[in-house]
Order: structure tokens, then C-alpha cells, then sequence
């Protein structure tokens, strides 16, 4: 059985500034760039079952700068669809809305027609990437490369949790993550690993 690794696009102009970035494709900045490149080491010479990628230009590039081949786009590995606080960082969204919390809240539909998606429908295309990782961790290791607040949400559901206890595990740009198992019971064996 093979473990599931994550790793978390390199840094853009938004997760600088913790904006929320889930429609908006933005490129990694160059120092983006170099997060994704230091992955090399990490993942060279290690062999994949599948490369899944979020379609976003940040995790594509950043899947291509550390070396990974062969990768499919997943839809389902979009961020979080943050609806109207796309563009808007938590301390913005508190001065109006003092008690919001993504994690229980979710993201408001915004005037734009863009969705917001609640934690359960965020642990529900969760649930559909699992499935498909399933298929092919007993043939070896599978990567998946996307974003922070869907990464952590794939993490607490691979462990058991609701996807809103991926408020649990921050996990930083360009790092890699790993998801065993220890007794046949889904673990975290490495977090926010940097070469």
C-alpha cells in the first residue's frame, strides 16, 4: 500500500497577503518559483501510482517545477470556492463579519455569480479524490498537488475527521505532506517537509 503525498503550490502575490484565492489563477511569485523547484530532492527518484494536480496555473507550474511527470488535472482539486471573499483576507472579512469562520462557515456566494461552497461540500469533493486515490495506492505512492485549504480538508477526511477539522493542520506554500498508514489505520507521517 502506498502513501499519499500532498503538496501545496508554491507561493503567489495572494497567499503572500492572505487574500483567499480560489477562482482567480494567479502565477507563483519567483519566490513561488524556487519553493516548487526545492521540492526536487524531496521527490526525485520516488516513483508514482498518479499525479493529480488541481487545473490551476499555480499548481501545474509548481508539479512541473518539482519534477512530477505525468500529472492529470482534477477538477475536483480546485481551492476552496471562497464565493464574495474571493480577493478578501480574514481580518477584511472580520470587520464586518466579526465571527465568520470558513471552517464552520464556509464561503458566501458572491454577486458575481461565483459559488461559495460550504465545509460539507468542501469534504464531499474531498470524498470524490480519495476515491479515485484509492484505486491506485495499492499499486504505489500517489501525489496530489493543490492548494492549502482543500489540501487540509483531503487531510482530515483521509484520517476520519469532517472536512471543517482540516482547521486543524495549517500547512504552508510549496511543502510536501505525507498521509501513511500505521496498523491499517490512515496517520500524518510528515508535514510541511522542506529540502
Amino acid at each position: 500500500m502506498g502513501d499519499l503525498l500532498l503538496v501545496r503550490h508554491g507561493e503567489t502575490e495572494w497567499s503572500r497577503s492572505g487574500q483567499h484565492t480560489s477562482f482567480t489563477d494567479l502565477p507563483l511569485t519567483p519566490r513561488g518559483e524556487e519553493q516548487a523547484k526545492s521540492l526536487v530532492p524531496l521527490l526525485a527518484g520516488r516513483p508514482f501510482a498518479l499525479v493529480l494536480t488541481s487545473p490551476l496555473t499555480r499548481a501545474v507550474r509548481t508539479a512541473e517545477l518539482a519534477g512530477l511527470t505525468g500529472a492529470v488535472r482534477d477538477a475536483d482539486l480546485h481551492e476552496w470556492y471562497y464565493g464574495a471573499y474571493e480577493g478578501v483576507t480574514t481580518d477584511e472579512i472580520h470587520r464586518t463579519c466579526p465571527d465568520w469562520d470558513l471552517w464552520t462557515d464556509g464561503g458566501p456566494p458572491g454577486a458575481d455569480g461565483k459559488p461559495g461552497e460550504s465545509p460539507e461540500e468542501v469534504g464531499e469533493r474531498a470524498d470524490r479524490v480519495l476515491s479515485r486515490v484509492a484505486g491506485a495506492l495499492p499499486e504505489g505512492d500517489v501525489m496530489l498537488v493543490a492548494h492549502g485549504h482543500f489540501l487540509r480538508a483531503v487531510t482530515a477526511r483521509r484520517l476520519g475527521l469532517s472536512a471543517a477539522e482540516g482547521r486543524l493542520f495549517r500547512l504552508e506554500t510549496g511543502t510536501v505532506s505525507r498521509l501513511s498508514t500505521e496498523h491499517d489505520r490512515p496517520v500524518i507521517a510528515e508535514w510541511n517537509a522542506r529540502a
